[in-house]
């Protein structure tokens, strides 16, 4: 026995803004994200938006608040048991010191003209959610201050205003509770760690976790509009990133706060086609395995295609950040996370680092494993080579030797994902990559993504425990459940 399985893989996750949660269609995908993959909380942009009518002044000036659109998302995500990681951002018009926006649906990244009004505003929210929630459960959220300031087109301030801004929110939401937790930078490309560890060591401003985000393209930064091209980098070095983030914390006047990757996946474009791509399942693996002991949490971003940052979406499948595509169909990398919330709370002791072995209270076991191997894409880019159809070469033959194992029957389940496998892209290439799916090709597609097991013959473990002989195609993905009789 190793021990509690590190759960750094589903505590939280992504979502596009706070606007699009009144959707009914947005919450039917996050019940089920939290049904199927066990994401504990939810992040997003725009909470404090003009969509969101949160914060308007009078005629003479004063402040006026309103709550009304944060309550009803928000008990939406508690009656679910989804927890809100608060990212206060973006600045309401009323409270903007220029006109600079981001987004097509026009968030305004300018600091606060008045710094004073946006302290009584944080104050005023925060002391809402504890009248509302009460403080024990709002003692259990994150307080995550902005969105990426060190990017230009997220902040239009200097990094010295940004830590204004920080103190000046840590102040406000310590004000209420000293209980609740504040932190940040949640900066781009991880960058900004030293400058705000030492920032709030030197200046005694609260800083509860570290946030930051990194993606796994090379070059670049924004897409704002999805209009530009990426190709995969090396797969390992958002978790050797992540390292390197937790080295600095630790060697920091904070060595024990938490670290949190409140974005990460394998592109920064809303419109590339590796997040539809049955390699994700397998990329996304190989991240969360090499980060589970270094990361508080990985939150994967996003988990729907219901997301507008570039405009409403174009085509059922177009290379959106989502788990989910716009019509609620599972994208492969969805299975990653499915997979992974039914391993069993125990870690058992497991040679193979592209694997977990669980156990849970019953004596059942779960093992997933996988192969990642990086697409041979050479010079061309994600937009190009991930529309084209690419069959999974052999990866040859694995075999699972569970030993120590209680002898006795088990009973086998075997699930997979990878090339047409779990695969709706792969089917919806074969369809030509139509502009829109009717509503028999939504069902066909929902069919082919049902998951459904390979049933094997019961099973008899004696003293040399139990094998299992298995032959992968590269980027396959394979959850083995064995359940004792």
């Amino acid at each position: 026995m190793q021990g509690p399985l590190s759960k750094s893989f589903n505590l939280c996750v992504g979502a596009g803004r706070a606007n699009e949660g009144l959707r009914a269609d947005w919450q039917q995908q996050m019940a089920l994200a939290r049904k199927e993959c066990g994401f504990r909380y939810l992040r997003f942009h725009g909470l404090l938006h003009d969509d969101m009518g949160v914060y308007t002044e009078d005629r003479m000036g004063q402040a006026v608040y309103n709550w009304q659109y944060i309550d009803k998302l928000y008990d939406f995500l508690l009656s679910i048991n989804v927890k809100p990681f608060v990212e206060l951002s973006f600045m309401p018009s009323a409270l903007k010191s220029n006109d600079k926006t981001v987004f097509w649906w026009k968030a305004n990244v300018s600091p606060p003209k008045s710094y004073e009004k946006w302290e009584a505003l944080i104050t005023a929210l925060t002391r809402h959610f504890e009248a509302r929630y009460g403080r024990k459960e709002v003692e259990t959220w994150y307080f995550e201050v902005w969105n990426e300031p060190n990017y230009p087109a997220f902040f239009s301030g200097t990094m010295d205003d940004y830590f204004k801004l920080y103190a000046t929110t840590a102040r406000a939401v310590k004000s209420v509770s000293n209980t609740y937790r504040v932190g940040g930078p949640a900066s781009s490309g991880t960058g900004w760690i030293d400058e705000t560890l030492a920032f709030c060591a030197q200046n005694k401003v609260p800083l509860d976790f570290i946030s930051t985000h990194d993606y796994g393209v090379t070059g670049g930064g924004l897409d704002e509009f999805g209009q530009n091209m990426q190709h995969l980098g090396d797969p390992n070095s958002i978790a050797r990133n992540t390292q390197a983030v937790r080295a600095k914390i630790q060697a920091s006047a904070f060595p024990k706060i938490e670290l949190h990757l409140t974005e990460w996946s394998s592109s920064y474009s809303p419109h590339d086609p590796v997040h539809d791509a049955y390699e994700s399942a397998a990329y996304v693996l190989n991240t969360l395995k090499q980060t589970e002991h270094t990361a508080t949490s990985m939150s994967y971003w996003t988990f729907s295609d219901i997301f507008e940052e570039a405009g409403p979406p174009l085509t059922p499948f177009h290379g959106g950040f989502g788990l989910l595509n716009l019509q609620g169909i599972r994208k492969p990398a969805y299975f990653a996370y499915k997979y992974l919330q039914q391993l069993g709370p125990l870690e058992l002791q497991d040679a193979d680092p592209a694997s977990w072995a669980t156990t849970d209270a019953e004596g059942n076991i779960q093992v997933l494993f996988w192969n990642f191997t990086r697409p041979p894409q050479g010079p061309q880019d994600n937009q190009v080579y991930f529309v084209q159809e690419h069959p999974a070469p052999a990866a040859g033959a694995v075999t699972l030797a569970l030993k120590n194992l209680p002898a006795g029957q088990y009973s086998a389940e075997i699930y997979r994902v990878g090339y047409q496998q779990n695969d709706a892209y792969s089917a919806y290439l074969h369809l030509g990559r139509p502009a829109e799916l009717t509503a028999r090709q939504v069902a066909e597609l929902q069919r082919l993504t049902e998951d459904a097991p390979q049933l094997g013959k019961p099973l008899k473990a004696d003293a040399r425990g139990l094998t299992l002989n298995f032959k992968l195609s590269e980027n396959d993905v394979v959850l083995v459940k064995l359940k004792k009789l």
